[in-house]
């Protein structure tokens, strides 16, 4: 029996692919699931258009990211924070307070898209890399100074 995967289905496929199944397995096990549709002329139809919608939501998060990242290109934030000894900071900078820091500039950008490796704790001049969208990443600079 022919059906419509309408969610992703390990060893078998993703959304939107028509595969070939026992009758049995389909009738008792993926359609009562909502895993799959029988794959026919409107359900195949149905399914396109959401792929469709999805590609095209996919393409408007790009732009938007590239536009940002246009933005955002050759940004230095200056970070002031206590020291001690050395340059050694009382805490640490995480991708939290940057995220904060681009905040306060007027840039909107989620924690999780900051690409911190470790925590900062030392004054200095640091590239971080925000990954904005998959296909989409940018440089910025991150002066940590110490507080007068």
């Amino acid at each position: 029996m022919k059906v419509v995967l309408v969610k992703d289905l390990e060893g078998y496929g993703v959304f939107g692919d028509v595969i070939n199944v026992k009758d049995g397995f389909a009738r008792n096990y993926l359609i009562p699931r909502g895993i799959a549709l029988p794959a026919t002329e409107a359900n195949l139809r149905h399914v396109q258009s959401i792929l469709a919608q999805r590609a095209r939501k996919l393409q408007r998060e790009k732009e938007k990211a590239l536009e940002l990242a246009k933005k955002l290109e050759g940004l230095m934030l200056e970070i002031h924070r206590q020291v001690g000894e050395k340059g050694k900071l009382f805490g640490s900078i995480t991708s939290q307070e940057i995220a904060q820091a681009l905040k306060e500039k007027g840039f909107e950008v989620e924690r999780k898209k900051v690409m911190l490796k470790n925590p900062i704790k030392e004054v200095g001049i640091y590239t971080i890399t925000l990954k904005l969208h998959p296909e989409v990443s940018v440089d910025i600079k991150v002066h940590v100074k110490p507080q007068e």
